[in-house]
């Protein structure tokens, strides 16, 4: 009986083996379980980059700020004050080159005397105190009370810039602290130097220490004034180009007269040494004279 029931079983898994549906889901089932194992390890290989993804989210923060400067550079620099559509500038900064009107513009009467202005006066239109914000960001370099500018507050910038705001009549910040754009400084007041302009502040502007025109810099970005140390370059090579060839002048003339005061003296040299050559051939030419004379009183006496 249990040989029948073996030989039955065979019998079975020979005709299963025999089907044509078999094999090939032999096939299907090994390629679904070798997919899904590759899936798997697909899976456990993409968990190693999510972290260091996310080790990473730190990166983009670090060169942001090691960036920020040359955002700065690009920051563009304001009038400080906050409604500029009711600010007027009633005094300008005094360029050479300027015209007239805008020379006496630029002119302030203290003490009865006039002196150019070094940067800009900045009122209202009601002469009201306004509030005074920085042009730029950056940092209290120093805040000081002036006999005749009133208080002053003074900013620094990086790459050798610096502004100044005077005439103000109370102040909000302190040395050291760092401000941004638009942060209030102060408030504007009224000065004894620039008493005729009633209440307002006093805005400067420098680059490398130079004084610059605010005007021509307000809605631009600070890297402009870069162009003000490349002017500065060629100004000084120019004057020392200047003072070079006026050194060379000096020594040409300073040659030619040395060499005019020789000549005479040469001439004065040439004239003694003919004279004395002269005299010497005088001297030389005598001796035979005498000689004739003697030997010709000689050959008359003998003929006597």
């Amino acid at each position: 009986m249990n040989e029948e029931n073996k030989g039955a079983s065979k019998n079975k898994w020979t005709r299963i083996f025999r089907k044509k549906w078999f094999f090939p889901a032999v096939y299907l089932t090994i390629a679904a379980v070798l997919l899904s194992v590759v899936v798997w390890y697909q899976n456990m290989d993409n968990q190693v980059p999510d972290a260091q993804d996310e080790a990473n989210e730190y990166t983009p923060a670090q060169h942001g700020e090691d960036a920020e400067p040359v955002l700065d550079q690009q920051e563009m620099i304001q009038m400080p004050v906050t409604n500029q559509e009711e600010a007027e500038i009633v005094t300008k900064f005094y360029d050479y080159n300027a015209e007239q009107e805008d020379q006496e513009q630029a002119l302030v009467l203290y003490n009865n005397k006039y002196y150019q202005s070094t940067g800009v006066d900045i009122a209202s239109a009601n002469d009201e105190s306004f509030d005074v914000v920085a042009a730029i960001s950056g940092t209290i370099s120093e805040v000081k009370e002036d006999p005749l500018l009133g208080n002053v507050v003074v900013l620094t910038h990086g790459d050798d810039v610096k502004t100044y705001y005077a005439s103000l009549n109370d102040v909000s910040v302190k040395a050291g602290a760092d401000v941004k754009q638009g942060d209030k400084l102060g408030s504007a007041g009224k000065n004894v130097f620039g008493k005729d302009n009633g209440t307002h502040v006093h805005f400067e502007l420098r680059k490398a220490g130079k004084e610059v025109n605010p005007e021509e810099y307000f809605k631009q970005p600070v890297s402009s004034l870069n162009s003000v140390t490349e002017e500065a370059a060629e100004e000084s090579e120019t004057s020392e180009e200047a003072e070079e060839s006026s050194t060379n002048e000096e020594d040409a003339k300073q040659e030619d007269e040395d060499s005019s005061e020789e000549k005479p003296k040469a001439d004065e040299e040439n004239g003694e040494s003919e004279s004395d050559d002269t005299d010497d051939q005088t001297e030389t030419e005598n001796p035979d004279q005498s000689e004739t004379e003697s030997g010709a009183s000689t050959e008359t006496s003998k003929s006597a």
